[in-house]
């Protein structure tokens, strides 16, 4: 396929053109195909901003037209330029103009909104929020009764805590020490992790906002030590193009991920992270980002909303200035040495994937 017939076809793609077995066929070629990935994504920017600039176009040349308009009929006097400088000019020129355009703006969306309010059913907002929270708690409830059936419910005597926020976090050291984002647990009265069905309190020990990273200090006589971490912390980013994967609780258990590299920087060209090709849910905050290796590469952060297929992490050396800081400030964590090399390296991926889910908890906040 030649590079016109390609771009014709991801503009269709873009635009919601193809049949059902031809768009499933093209997002296959998206995951096997790095390349053809990376000119959606790009194409899919291109296609905004053009949009963006011929909208801009659009409403100069309807400014032009309504002031020629109004200059014809003798409403508005053309005036000409004795010293003012352009910019008063273009606004004594135009400022009738743009009054009127504004006006009529207002009249419009004022309009729109009144019919959609009364054409549209009422469904209050706070009504849809309330009912995702009474299934929440219904899956809480189920998941509960089955761990009593199954003699493995938490011994914590804790009082019950609702949780509102969270997202992920995984283990740098055995005695409980985890990574997440600053945002997941910022401002927070309570914090605990959960993995496998079992919550443990957890405290802030470190926080960094500028760099989106915060470390939990799981604080429980329940939580029992695991052997050892299965993953480094890599001092440098992955090369491009290069496959990925993670592990994280957008839903009430683990969820697995993967994808490559896209680039070395972030949002708008942001050294603190880079961008990733990977699916992201809310959830996902505070995610590891696994190279093929086994290698932690960067700390999953976020995802932009206008674009499709733009997921950013925070680069994993960040994690470990972070550890040097924390280790400054308090001599509790003196000791913690962070393993040198991955015990997961040349092993295929399902093995991978059951070394390092043992190390990923879920965050629940309120």
């Amino acid at each position: 396929m030649n590079d016109t017939n390609l771009l014709d076809t991801i503009e269709r793609y873009l635009r919601n053109e193809m049949g059902a077995e031809e768009r499933i066929d093209f997002e296959n070629r998206r995951q096997t195909n790095s390349e053809l990935d990376q000119m959606v994504v790009e194409h899919s920017f291109f296609l905004q901003q053009s949009e963006s600039l011929s909208s801009r176009k659009r409403f100069k040349a309807s400014l032009n037209t309504i002031h020629n308009d109004l200059t014809n009929k003798g409403q508005i006097k053309e005036t000409e330029r004795h010293g003012q400088s352009k910019v008063f000019y273009l606004w004594q020129r135009y400022k009738r103009v743009t009054a009127i355009a504004a006006s009529i703006a207002i009249i419009t969306t004022l309009t729109v909104t009144i019919l959609l309010s009364s054409l549209s059913p009422t469904v209050p907002k706070q009504q849809i929020q309330q009912l995702n929270r009474k299934i929440n708690n219904l899956e809480n409830k189920s998941l509960q009764q089955a761990r009593e059936i199954n003699n493995v419910k938490s011994k914590i005597d804790a009082p019950t805590v609702a949780y509102t926020t969270g997202g992920t976090s995984f283990l740098i050291d055995v005695k409980g020490l985890l990574v997440t984002n600053a945002h997941v647990v910022q401002n927070a009265n309570n914090i605990a992790v959960s993995s496998k069905g079992h919550d443990y309190i957890a405290k802030v020990v470190y926080i960094d906002n500028t760099r989106d990273l915060a470390f939990l200090q799981i604080e429980d006589e329940n939580y029992k030590e695991i052997s050892n971490i299965p993953y480094s912390i890599s001092q440098s980013t992955t090369d491009l193009a290069e496959s990925i994967f993670t592990l994280g609780y957008p839903r009430n258990e683990v969820v697995y991920g993967q994808g490559y590299l896209s680039a070395k920087t972030g949002f708008n060209g942001d050294t603190l992270s880079c961008q990733i090709e990977l699916a992201a849910n809310r959830g996902n905050s505070g995610s590891p980002i696994l190279n093929k290796h086994g290698d932690v590469i960067g700390v999953l952060n976020g995802r932009q909303t206008d674009a499709e297929g733009f997921t950013f992490a925070i680069h994993s050396k960040y994690i470990l200035e972070a550890l040097t800081d924390l280790k400054k400030s308090d001599s509790t964590f003196q000791k913690i040495k962070l393993p040198a090399h991955s015990a997961i390296k040349g092993m295929d991926r399902v093995h991978q994937v059951k070394r390092v889910e043992e190390c990923v908890f879920m965050v629940k906040v309120n």
